[in-house]
């Protein structure tokens, strides 16, 4: 079993997808990683997850680091860009290929779906078809790393205990797709060892990613983060918000106290009402030196407005 314990100086993230602007949802793990971030002393960073270039918005990157400064987030060092960074998933991917973890895999989308002896919560489990070689005419496609029948377990902020086993739940993951690019399980490991990031705030959308992710720490030695995962804001079909709801991006320039009012307030935090249309530097002081972890929700609701 895997379990995470860090007792670190805190080093917080921000990793949004520029697949279009900040949107309320966005900036309810914004701001709750922030305030968790900042409360003891600690550091701040964005890393700007571009690494999925199909789906990436020219404009948006921009668009929503601008954002941020209008709301008050202020970054330390650098921004990240995944985009830049192949070399260092390629040095991760060499490692674990050195160590005899990883196979190259021919099966599309299609035959994983087909073959897979159950689906869960994550998708079609992958049957282990190309584990032992690829199959006489085959050409590999993707690669995959061996997953052992273990359970991986850690503590969630938010959620408490959380276990996994990913033989059974997921089956041996993709690392690198069929298009040749990282996939995002390895590249944020990558990431946050590299950047020193120890703790990991974001939305719970992102929980059941989390065993995977442990496990690629044990298997590159790198210590796992603590994990805090926030409740989604959801729209009124009750789905994640998202771009195909239409959600209103959070505009950029002043008056954004609102914005931040009510993403505290959908984190459980008891915001006075006077603050709601105060400066962005009152509302983000606030939320830093009260924030109260044991008063986010582990449910999700809808957003208001």
């Amino acid at each position: 079993m895997v379990y995470v314990q860090n007792n670190s100086l805190v080093v917080g993230r921000f990793a949004p997808s520029p697949s279009g602007p900040l949107h309320f949802g966005s900036l309810v793990a914004a701001v709750g990683s922030y305030c968790l971030a900042r409360q003891g002393g600690g550091s701040w960073l964005v890393r700007i997850e571009d690494l999925d270039t199909p789906r990436v918005v020219s404009g948006a990157a921009d668009a929503i680091l601008q954002t941020l400064e209008s709301c008050g987030l202020e970054w330390d060092g650098p921004v990240l860009y995944q985009s830049r960074r192949n070399d260092r998933y390629q040095a991760a991917l060499d490692r674990l290929q050195q160590s005899g973890l990883l196979f190259a895999c021919g099966c599309s989308r299609k035959e994983v779906l087909a073959s897979a002896p159950h689906i869960s919560e994550e998708g079609p489990i992958y049957a282990g078809v190309c584990r032992t070689g690829l199959a006489q005419g085959r050409r590999p496609r993707s690669v995959r790393i061996r997953v052992p029948q273990q359970q991986v377990c850690f503590a969630d902020g938010v959620f408490g205990p959380r276990e996994q086993r990913l033989d059974s739940v997921v089956g041996d993951f993709v690392l690198r797709r069929a298009d040749g690019l990282f996939a995002y399980q390895l590249a944020v490991v990558v990431d946050d060892a590299e950047s020193g990031v120890n703790q990991v705030v974001r939305g719970a959308d992102l929980l059941s990613s989390t065993p995977r992710q442990i496990f690629l720490q044990s298997c590159l030695g790198y210590s796992p983060p603590d994990y805090i995962h926030l409740p989604l804001a959801l729209a009124q079909d009750g789905e994640k918000i998202s771009k195909r709801h239409g959600a209103v991006a959070i505009a950029t320039g002043p008056g954004r106290a609102p914005d931040l009012w009510r993403a505290l307030r959908f984190l459980g935090q008891s915001v006075p009402e006077e603050l709601q249309n105060g400066p962005v530097t009152e509302v983000v002081a606030w939320g830093v030196k009260h924030f109260d972890l044991q008063q986010v929700p582990s449910s999700s609701q809808v957003a208001d407005g």
